[in-house]
């Protein structure tokens, strides 16, 4: 085999060892930022469902002072 092929034979098997190490890598990040989008998510839902139940208890203790207190709409005019 003359010098030339040797060369561009390993030149070659380099570059394809490289492209298949680099493609690797960068599965490996990709996976690791959909894990991170996924757990992002699940921290969002959760964050919704505590602001949904803390809007649902201030409804309810809404409606139940509006049994037992009178309320006036401050938002009329009083004569103005």
């Amino acid at each position: 085999m003359s010098r030339a092929a040797k060369l561009t034979l390993a030149g070659t098997s380099a570059m394809a060892a490289g492209i298949v190490i680099f493609v690797h890598y960068a599965q490996r990040a990709e996976k690791a930022a959909m894990h991170a989008g996924v757990i992002r998510d699940m921290e969002q839902q959760k964050m919704k469902q505590e602001r949904q139940a803390d809007f649902e208890m201030q409804r309810a203790l809404e409606e139940e002072y509006r049994k037992v207190q009178t309320v006036s709409d401050s938002t009329r005019g009083h004569g103005n």
